[in-house]
């Protein structure tokens, strides 16, 4: 049996689980299974890789993007060009090679959102493993961007400073943080939504709900709002294409 899952912490509502047992089957798909691996820390994770008879790879979530590097072999072009891995290929050889089909689920999904015939900048809200694979997504599709953090950082600024002139001059909005997720759905980020309008296309990576809070505010001031689920599918099917290349 080939074993295939998900690790991160607070799992019991993840897509991927249920995506792929029902794409094995609607797939005709046998001799696989998909499991969550709930990891209470990173440091648990070459246990799972031993104890696991037949583990092939695994999907990396929030939040261990970043913190799974140390135990892999080698990453592909992509991965390291991000930073962050949200992909983990078993070799034949028993090496473990890093990806991110993050970045691949975000790019298709925001070419499909956007009208990118237009030019846009963008505000990439938090700065976990998630943003940087926007952020790389972003840079290949030439569209500059700023991060939007508590903290200052290096080409960012903090929410406190985000402003109307700011607002108005980033048609695209991006929220990469799990504010709004399930089960917190009354959080979101904190910016200005009055200053938004119906040039303004805010794009969400929570995907549960599927109307999140800062979805909500930014279709109140008449934005063009979108989940995270076409992303999470995208990145899906490029993780077991990477699975089984």
């Amino acid at each position: 049996m080939k074993v295939y899952g998900l690790i991160g912490y607070r799992l019991s509502h993840s897509f991927s689980k249920k995506y792929f047992s029902e794409k094995f089957i609607k797939e005709n798909i046998t001799g696989c299974v998909y499991e969550n691996f709930p990891l209470e820390s990173i440091q648990d994770f070459p246990k799972l890789l031993k104890d696991t008879v037949g583990f092939k790879g695994c999907n990396v979530t929030i939040p261990y993007k970043e913190d799974i590097l140390t135990y892999l072999d080698e990453l592909d072009a992509a991965a390291k060009e991000i930073g962050a891995v949200n992909v983990v290929k078993i070799l034949p050889d028993g090496r473990l090679k890093g990806y991110n089909s993050d970045y691949y689920g975000f790019k298709t999904s925001l070419e499909k959102f956007i009208p990118l015939q237009k030019k846009h900048k963008a505000l990439v809200l938090g700065t976990g493993g998630a943003a940087k694979a926007v952020a790389v997504a972003l840079k290949d599709l030439s569209i500059p961007f700023l991060y939007v953090s508590r903290n200052k950082t290096e080409n960012g600024i903090t929410y406190a400073e985000l402003n109307e002139k700011i607002i108005k001059e980033h048609s695209i909005i991006i929220n990469t943080s799990p504010l709004g997720m399930y089960p917190e759905v009354e959080t979101f980020p904190a910016m200005p939504y009055q200053f938004l309008s119906t040039e303004h296309y805010l794009y969400d990576l929570v995907y549960n709900p599927e109307i999140t809070m800062f979805m909500q505010k930014g279709k109140e001031f008449g934005a063009h709002v979108e989940n995270g689920l076409g992303m999470l599918i995208g990145q899906a099917e490029k993780a077991w294409e990477i699975w089984n290349e």
